[in-house]
């Protein structure tokens, strides 16, 4: 092993490959091509350089096994039984990590079976265009002389790992845990454009709450709920992190891994600190759109509170004149009967007599809605 102090490759932007350049890992196959084959790429190392890249998983355990020294590192997407029982087979690994490789959606975890490491991690991407966080599963196998890993949706890009760990041999020498570590570090810092992405969503949605807009308590909602599983994803990784860290001494870690791991580990700190922060800040969010939402219904009952308060006093007003004018209507009624036997009918004083008591009804009517200030 060189003495100089290997690079962290996985932080640099991978370059233009010079000459030719080894077949890159794809990041997600199409649905066709993920029928046809679920093993991704298998590739055999020796001192940090790819000796080559066999095309089944037989071919592979057979390289292996001729060059001991070597280290083989096999990608998955959605692997069949077969594959799996085969690679346990071979590798001897724990019935019960093949079987949560299998059946996915795992909580991110670390686990050591004997002298092989099972990592499950879960990564994450913001869609642009749905303005949502989309989730993959990845569990990674680390022994003493291969990495498998097994992915179960797009994210992480995988590829570019395994590029910018080819393009530093000493780096790549280091062996498994130098794999391991970089595919920590790649599955961090694909948070970063999560984080960036839900920042300006919540900067949106608070524009929009106080805007009024009826479906931001929808949307607030839906990006809760994506926090919560941001949340799962990011919390874990901190213990799983200091765990490894705890062994550094136990297991001879080298100095140089001991480095980009502590850094990952602060990575995905402040990743967990953004990630509740921004859970906190919905929730806030929430309570004054509810706030709003409740102010505003306040006022709309309180105009139309208003509204049928004046419209009521304008029937007040209409009950009260009808009222007055229905009196003398039934005066005029009754003595419009023309009875013969009628004592007013034929009296010389009859007519003022009516007249003079359709006033009084009327003016008493009046007096009386005035005082009840129907009038």
């Amino acid at each position: 092993m060189s003495d100089r102090r290997p690079r962290p490759a996985w932080r640099r932007q991978p370059e233009q490959p010079t000459g030719a350049q080894p077949t890159a890992e794809p990041p997600s196959p199409s649905p066709s091509e993920e029928q046809r084959r679920s093993v991704v790429q298998a590739t055999l190392y020796r001192d940090g350089r790819r000796v080559s890249s066999p095309a089944t998983l037989a071919e592979t355990f057979r390289q292996l096994r001729e060059h001991p020294d070597g280290m083989a590192w096999i990608g998955l997407h959605r692997p069949t039984e077969k594959e799996l029982q085969s690679l346990a087979a071979e590798f001897d690994l724990h019935e019960l990590a093949v079987e949560d490789a299998r059946e996915a959606h795992q909580r991110p975890k670390l686990e050591r079976y004997g002298d092989t490491l099972f990592v499950v991690l879960r990564a994450a991407r913001y869609l642009d265009a749905q303005e949502e966080v989309d989730f993959g599963e990845l569990h990674v196998f680390v022994g003493p002389d291969f990495v498998i890993t097994v992915r179960h949706g797009a994210a992480p890009d995988l590829s570019a790992v395994r590029r910018r760990m080819e393009q530093d041999p000493d780096l790549l020498a280091l062996g498994p845990e130098a794999v391991l570590y970089a595919i920590l570090d790649a599955v961090v810092d694909g948070y970063a454009p999560v984080v960036a992405g839900v920042q300006n969503d919540i900067d949106e949605i608070e524009t929009e709450v106080f805007g009024g807009d009826p479906a931001v308590s929808r949307r607030i909602y839906e990006l809760s709920r994506e926090m919560v599983e941001f949340q799962r994803a990011t919390r874990p990784l901190v213990g799983m992190l200091h765990g490894l860290m705890a062994g550094f001494a136990k297991y001879g870690t080298d100095e140089e891994l001991q480095r980009y791991l502590r850094d990952v580990a602060d990575h995905v700190t402040h990743t967990s600190e953004r990630v509740d922060g921004f859970r906190q800040a919905l929730t806030e969010i929430l309570t004054v759109n509810a706030t709003l939402v409740t102010q505003q219904q306040n006022a709309e009952m309180r105009a139309l509170a208003e509204a049928g308060f004046e419209q009521n006093e304008e029937i007040k007003k209409i009950s009260a004149w009808a009222a007055i004018l229905f009196a003398p209507t039934l005066v005029g009624t009754i003595y419009g009967m023309n009875f013969d036997h009628m004592p007013e009918l034929h009296w010389a004083g009859g007519y003022p007599f009516a007249v003079l008591l359709m006033a009084m009804v009327c003016v008493s009517l009046y007096v009386v809605f005035k005082k009840k200030d129907w009038l």
